[in-house]
């Protein structure tokens, strides 16, 4: 699986900020962010946590530079 195979579906624009990654038609992955936290468990909501950091957003990123750092 490759980075670029990876697609990041938006599903909530604020409040939290948050997204599912879909590789290959299946989700692997669900991405958050809320109260300043943010947090990527897989292989959905309730998954093992791989990646957490706080952010200076609260419900969503407050800038480009940070969302495209953390989504990466």
């Amino acid at each position: 699986m490759k980075p670029e195979e990876i697609v990041l579906d938006k599903t909530c624009c604020i409040c939290p900020e948050q997204y599912d990654a879909i590789y290959d038609d299946a989700t692997i992955a669900y991405l958050r962010l809320r109260h300043g936290h943010f947090t990527v468990q897989c292989p959905d909501v309730g998954g093992r946590l791989v990646y957490s950091a706080n952010v200076d957003g609260d419900g969503c990123f407050d800038n480009e530079h940070e969302r495209e750092f953390h989504l990466q």
